[in-house]
């Protein structure tokens, strides 16, 4: 909370009356314009506190008439009466003249947006633009001069439109920023866009006139006109965002109009403000559309021009506000969003704008605004400004004109007595000791205070005030002048500082001992006494620690150096020491002056520091202490701490170990979700408690959020916390704080002084009240104990304690500290044996808060307990909770939301509840959502028929006009009772009561149109009875009830309905009638039917052999299955055999498991086995029927077959289930399914099937598949028969000769076939010689040929020599096609033209191979120049035939394949 100390300006003599105030849009500069008795008028410039500015006077013998500051300098333009404007220069000390162009008053004075133009405009409707420099002087002559026939009254400029921000552009350019240089260079190829540069300064304006017209003046000067309006305009103003123009009339006519770049303006919206006219209004724009308007009346009118919505504000009498208070003025600080209004009693009432997220769900607009308590001045408020300072608020009033200063509310609490200020002259003083409570005013600005049990000391900076406390008054005791910024008091010492010394002063002012500091540690700055230690800081970051318990000061802790123990961290924004001067707390002050997340300690006596950081992560929180137990209890325990910062901290006056912060939301850093539900003040602040001990380090004793009624900590001292409480009510001297009973009105004559400080019990002491210090003592131990987790010690410092109300409270204790096993004891010391007992049952919750929960209800802290079970989800108990404590609807709400599984129980509990209570009409609803209101509803209205017959036909619920339809029934109302019935659809009890009133043919009517069966069966026992048998069966098989209709029929011979009514009804019944059938020997097709149909197919079936029934026979014999007689199969099965019908019979016998029979009969009948039949042939290997032997052999028989049949692929699968994969493989490639064959070698995995694979593969055309080459060479491999691998390389030796001329390939494939074979196991090692011999020799001759190539073109003798040996080599056509050498031979003679050896070779090409097709070696060309060279004629003998050779080879080599396929 903050007050508003009022300094009054220091006007002249003269000034009799002030007419216009205006502060600086930037410094805290305040214009004041103002009547004079001595002049005419006059004007002043004032500083923030009221002081005279120096050479800042300007007076005429005329008044003033308007006043305009320039946008940034300390510059004031002041228009006068007579048309005179003069330019006041603060910061040169001196004014101008500007020249005169005016012969009327003032009426217009505006800057420019950057004060470059000034706009002034008189009452003869005279238009003047200047052009302005830097000091104020009018730079050349005016700009612009027009006359506009009518006199001006308002002016507002254009603001310019945005362009490049060049500050950021030029920063970014100078580091280097390629693409800003290319912003600034734009002749630079490629650069894009030249930079828009933009208006720097708006210097288009609008001009109101009296006449109501708007006229648009641009920067050229050139006017013209933009809008029109119907009266007088009062304000004129523009919303920059939108670029739109808005214009409020004297009679309360407010436009919008939207304006074009060129000054056009468009009317967008029209509309009459409500309010009353013929008074100045104060019209302002708030968060650039918000329309605020003080028009003399007890409200505030605003029109949001977004929403399009409007609404009030008015001040409240019970803020201390009278009735019919009217506000004439009012003003927006947008930086703290205080809206602030002057009302004609001199009473100024604030609105502090709520944050964004307390709006999202308003109720109301005006709930956006929370009304402050209101600062009182003389007078009637006429105007009201707020300046860029954001704790600086003008008020003119009819008797003078006030500077209000923000500051921070003052208090203090010291030795059981407490201080806080209430206005600016206006103190609370509360003695808790004495219990006495006083209004104290002081006649001077206060800047300080400090209590103690004695005095009260008062301090300005000025002077120093001492107040003595004489029984129930204060009187002064001493006044003296002083400068000192802080002050301590001490007994009957004060201590005051001066630079670099600390004073120690009586009351009356009188130095009894200086406390002298270096120049190396500082001025003294900070102050704070603690028992009887004085904590020094300086504003070098130094502290010092004095004793005082002795005549004079000495020196308990020498100077320490803040940045030496702490390097790093900053300044030192508070010091305080504790009670015994052996622990120094500090606050630190950041570079920005922002305080610090850090609160740093020192230990004297250890020359210690230690570190809590509100920021300390949970990781990393062990390192920032010397025990971490608290910073981890702090971090896990209150992660929404790490948002704050320490605002204020306190030792305990007595208890050297306890310390207690205030802590604060960090600026920006307020999460959302904390701002709910709390108040502005208070928003997000915590109490934080700690123990500080050198063995146990810094331990987390409790914390809590600051109540809402509250506005700061003031202290603490063993048992409580001090706080002070907000203020509501304020008239005069009369002042009421918040959560006090308000008062509609204040009662003037009340002399009661309403206390402004709280105490709260500390966690520990609740329920103690003023205890005696033993017991103090030991719950302080006791809960220092506990919080460090040494059990032991905390039971040693409580063990003598006999007070049940002390247990008590420790066991609420150990609520918050959720230690179960001390709470037990605590429990039986105070002899509570439910709460005992409840614990015990406890214990089977599986979460430890659901547990401590039932502790707290136990002990009545009930909203302990519906936290933990927040905290743990259990939801159930938390119902369970709300229920037993009759707190109803949030047990709902929570049913609703998380407990779903016991909505309707919550319902209903809450339903006999308010029965209870007598609230009916509350309890039909929920006995209703409960979904019990079928009976419970009856019941509770038992009473009241009326009532339960109304409600009744009300919820048109079936089910309760069944129940209404049978209490009619029981009352013999039969014909209300046959109507509930209907309307229930309850058609059993219709046809009953019919029957029952004789009326048996609208029973009939209804048991047909429904059929119910409960209705058809209760008309069909009343046909019965009355013989009427058709109509019996009839109603009888509509009810479903077959067997009493079957029954009827063979009592009466009814054979026909007799079978269709078996067929319908249970196998049973079947079998009763197929028994009649056969009894009566007639009609023996029904009797096998129905057995046949009741699954008695052995007796259905000797009886349809006996009865020869062929037909019946054949469907039977359709439904026989695994499941029927073995022995009926057979039978069925031969029946079939007998009659040519195999496949049936087939089926049968395999349906009987008679796998052998059904294969011989398959076998001798020719019939083609299926892959079903062959499934049902086959037995699982589990089956206990046959043996694994047996049941491979009859799956090799069912394969061998299939193998007969031509069906392969099953013949595979069926060798493959009795585990013979060489008859599975012989089978697959019987099947030529190329890809099967490829993997079931895959899988097989045996020798001899990737050689059958392999062999198999190689009769395929493997030369132009390269995938079946490489499982051919695979298969070999795995198959380990590297000599038939050697033979299949040898064959692509000969295949890549043959077909493609590449020996070089060959000669590849030689090789490995020569490494294969040379690796083979043979049975002959001769013939294995042989063979490798054999491949050596074609190796060798190949690779002759291919040397014979290669060096043809280095030397074609040698490759020709080497050819010609070739030719000469016994068996070289093995391996070397006579072709390809001869060809070669031709083709090199030819080139050397030697055509007669070419010729020669052609003829010898001819004899070696005859067939061969001689282009095939010997190109054309070749050819043709040969017989050409040589002069002989193209032969037509020598034309070469196709070769054939090749081909043969290939099929030479599939027949061999097949055979070794065959052999296999």
């Amino acid at each position: 909370m903050a007050v508003y100390v009022d300094h009054r300006i220091e006007a002249p003599d003269s000034v009799t009356s002030t007419s216009q105030i205006a502060w600086h849009p930037l410094h805290p500069l305040l214009a004041v314009a103002s009547v004079s008795t001595a002049s005419g008028g006059c004007v002043d410039i004032y500083l923030e506190q009221g002081e005279h500015g120096s050479d800042a006077h300007v007076e005429r013998s005329f008044q003033v008439t308007s006043l305009s500051w320039h946008p940034s300098r300390p510059i004031l333009a002041a228009g006068w009466e007579t048309g005179e404007v003069v330019i006041l220069n603060k910061q040169d000390k001196e004014n101008h003249t500007v020249p005169l162009h005016h012969n009327a008053t003032i009426t217009v004075l505006n800057w420019s947006t950057n004060g470059t133009r000034l706009v002034s405009g008189d009452r003869h409707g005279i238009l003047v633009v200047w052009r302005m420099d830097q000091r104020g002087r009018v730079h050349g002559p005016s700009l612009l001069k027009q006359d506009c026939g009518k006199s001006l009254c308002h002016c507002v400029f254009r603001p310019p439109p945005p362009g490049e921000d060049f500050v950021q552009l030029a920063k970014a350019a100078v580091s280097g920023d390629e693409k800003a240089l290319d912003m600034f260079n734009w002749r630079k190829a490629g650069a894009g866009a030249p930079l828009k540069m933009g208006l720097q300064e708006g210097l288009s304006f609008f001009i109101a006139l009296t006449d109501g017209s708007v006229h648009y003046v641009n920067e050229k000067g050139k006017t013209r006109h933009a809008l029109s309006t119907d009266s007088l305009i009062q304000k004129l103003l523009f919303m920059e965002e939108r670029e739109v123009l808005v214009v409020i009339t004297e009679n309360l006519q407010l436009s919008l109009h939207a304006i074009t770049p060129e000054g056009e303006a468009e009317e967008l919206m029209k509309v009459k403000l409500s309010g009353k006219t013929g008074h100045s209004a104060d019209i302002i724009l708030i968060d650039h559309s918000l329309i605020v308007t003080a028009l003399g009346e007890t409200v505030i009118r605003f029109w949001d021009l977004d929403r399009d919505e409007n609404y009030v504000l008015s001040p409240d009498v019970q803020f201390g506000f009278e009735g019919g208070e009217c506000i004439n003025c009012v003003s927006y600080c947008s930086a703290k969003g205080l809206l602030a209004a002057g009302t004609n009693k001199g009473r100024i009432a604030m609105w502090r704008k709520a944050a964004e997220s307390d709006q999202s769900t308003r109720v109301s607009e005006g709930k956006k605004w929370r009304l402050q308590a209101p600062t009182e001045l003389e007078g009637s408020v006429t105007q009201i400004k707020w300046s860029s300072r954001r704790n600086l608020l003008a008020v003119n009033t009819t008797s003078s004109v006030v500077i209000l200063s923000e500051q921070a509310m003052l208090s203090h609490f010291h030795q059981q007595v407490a201080i806080v200020q209430v206005s600016p002259s206006l103190f609370n003083v509360t003695s808790f000791s004495r219990g006495t409570t006083h209004s104290l005013r002081v006649d001077m600005n206060v800047n300080g205070i400090f209590a103690t049990e004695d005095a009260v000391v008062f301090w300005n900076r000025k002077q120093v005030t001492v107040f003595e406390c004489a029984g129930d008054t204060f009187r002064s005791a001493g006044s003296f002048p002083c400068d000192s910024p802080v002050l301590t008091v001490h007994g009957e010492n004060l201590y005051t500082v001066e630079p670099y010394q600390v004073q120690v002063r009586t009351w009356q002012g009188t130095v009894k001992q200086l406390l002298v500091f270096s120049e190396a540690e500082g001025n003294p700055c900070l102050l704070d006494i603690c028992g009887n230690f004085l904590a020094v800081g300086t504003d070098l970051s130094h502290f010092k620690i004095f004793d005082l318990s002795h005549r004079e000061a000495k020196v308990h802790c020498s100077s320490k150096n803040f940045s030496e123990l702490f390097p790093g961290l900053g300044g030192i924004a508070s010091v305080k020491c504790n009670a015994n001067g052996n622990k120094v707390s500090i606050l630190v002050s950041k570079v920005d002056g922002n305080i610090d997340s850090k609160i740093c300690f020192y230990d004297v006596e250890m020359d210690k520091v230690t570190l809590f950081d509100f920021k300390a992560e949970q990781g990393n929180g062990r390192e920032k202490l010397s025990s971490g137990q608290g910073i981890d209890k702090s971090v896990v325990e209150y992660p929404e701490l790490r948002s704050h910062i320490p605002a204020c901290h306190f030792w305990d006056q007595s208890e050297s170990r306890l310390f207690v912060c205030e802590a604060i939301l960090e600026t920006g850093l307020e999460p959302p979700e904390q701002k709910e539900n709390q108040t502005e003040s208070t928003m997000g602040v915590w109490i934080l408690s700690f123990f500080s001990t050198e063995e146990h380090g810094f331990l987390l004793q409790d914390s809590f959020p600051l109540p809402s009624s509250y506005q700061v900590l003031l202290g603490v001292e063993v048992p409580h916390y001090y706080f002070a409480k907000k203020l509501f009510f304020q008239r005069g001297c009369i002042y009421k704080p918040l959560g006090e009973a308000e008062k509609g009105q204040a009662e003037s004559g009340s002399t009661e002084v309403s206390q402004m400080v709280a105490r709260r019990p500390m966690r520990d002491f609740i329920g103690l009240g003023d205890c005696d210090k033993a017991t103090r003592d030991a719950m302080l131990n006791f809960s220092f104990y506990l919080t460090a987790g040494d059990m032991d010690e905390a039971f040693k410092s409580i063990r003598l304690i006999k007070s049940e109300a002390v247990w008590e409270n420790m066991a609420r204790m150990c609520v918050k500290t959720q230690s179960l096993d001390v709470a037990k004891i605590c429990l039986g010391n105070m002899g509570h044996a439910r709460g005992a007992k409840a614990l015990r049952e406890a214990e089977q919750e599986p979460e430890q808060e659901a547990r401590v929960a039932v502790l707290a209800i136990q002990l009545g802290m009930l909203e302990d307990a519906e936290q933990l079970y927040k905290d743990c989800k259990r939801y159930d108990l938390l119902n369970k909770f709300y229920q037993a404590s009759n707190q109803w609807q949030k047990a709902i709400e929570t049913a609703e939301a998380h407990d779903r599984v016991h909505l309707r129980t919550t319902y209903y509990s809450y339903a006999k509840y308010l029965e209870a209570t007598g609230e009916q009409s509350l309890s039909l609803a929920h006995y209703e959502k409960s979904d019990t209101h079928r009976f419970e509803i009856p019941r509770m209205l038992s009473e009241d028929l009326q009532a339960l017959e109304s409600y009744v036909n009300k919820m048109k619920d079936k089910n309760l006009w069944k129940w209404w339809a049978q209490y009619l029934e029981s009352q013999s109302e039969m014909e209300s009772a046959l109507k509930y019935y209907a309307l229930a659809q309850d058609y059993f009890s219709l046809v009953r009561v019919h029957c029952f009133q004789g009326n048996i043919q609208k029973a009939a009517e209804i048991a047909n149109e429904t059929r119910n069966w409960a209705a058809s069966y209760h008309l069909a026992r009343q046909y019965e009875s009355q013989d009427e048998i058709k109509q019996a069966v009839h109603f009888y098989t509509r009810a479903q009830a077959f067997n009493n209709a079957i029954r009827l029929c063979k009592e009466h011979n009814l054979d026909d309905q007799l079978m269709n009514l078996a067929l319908l009804s249970s196998p049973e019944d079947m079998i009763e009638a197929a028994c009649y059938y056969e009894e009566k020997g007639e009609q023996m097709d029904r009797a096998v039917m129905l057995y046949h149909k009741a699954g008695h197919f052995s007796k259905a079936l000797e009886l349809a052999f006996a009865t020869q029934q062929f037909g019946a026979l054949q469907l039977i014999a359709e439904d026989l299955d695994e499941r029927s007689d073995p022995a009926v199969l057979a039978r069925c099965s031969d029946f079939f055999i007998e009659h040519a019908q195999y496949k049936k019979a087939m089926e049968l016998l395999l349906t009987a498991k008679k796998y052998h029979e059904a294969l011989q009969l398959c076998l001798k009948q020719n019939l083609t086995i299926t892959e079903e039949m062959a499934e049902k042939m086959t037995v699982s290997k589990d089956s206990q029927d046959l043996s694994e032997e047996s049941r491979r052999e009859l799956l090799e028989q069912i394969a061998d077959c299939c193998m007969r049949q031509g069906n392969y692929h099953l013949a595979t699968k069926k060798y493959t289930q009795a585990g013979n994969k060489l008859k599975a493989m012989r089978a697959l490639l019987k099947s030529g399914d190329t890809e099967k064959i490829v993997f079931f070698a895959g899988v097989s995995r045996q020798r001899e099937i990737y050689i059958m694979a392999a062999n198999y593969l190689q009769s395929l055309d493997w030369c132009k598949d390269p995938e079946i080459m490489k499982n051919i060479i695979s298969f070999y491999t795995k198959g380990q028969a590297l000599d038939l691998l050697a033979g299949f390389y040898d064959a692509c030796a000969q295949v890549e000769i043959d077909e493609y001329q590449n020996y070089e390939k060959a000669q590849g494939a030689l090789t490995e076939a020569y490494k294969c074979l040379s690796k083979a196991k043979t049975r002959s090692p001769l013939e294995q010689e042989s063979k490798l011999a054999h491949l050596q020799s074609k190796l060798t001759l190949i690779k002759r040929f291919i040397h014979a190539r290669r060096v043809y073109c280095e030397d074609s003798k040698e490759a020709v020599r080497q050819c010609e040996l070739l030719l000469a080599e016994q068996d070289y056509d093995t391996i070397i096609r006579h072709g390809d050498i001869l060809g070669f031979l031709v083709e090199h003679y030819a080139q050397v033209e030697e055509f007669h050896m070419a010729y020669q070779y052609l003829v010898e090409m001819q004899k070696r191979i005859p067939v061969t097709n001689l282009s095939y070696y010997v190109t054309q060309q070749t050819l043709e120049a040969v017989y050409r060279g040589t002069g002989i004629p193209v032969s037509q003998t020598l034309v070469p035939q196709p070769a054939l050779h090749s081909s043969m080879e290939n099929k030479e080599m599939e027949e061999e394949v097949a055979d070794e396929v065959e052999e296999s």
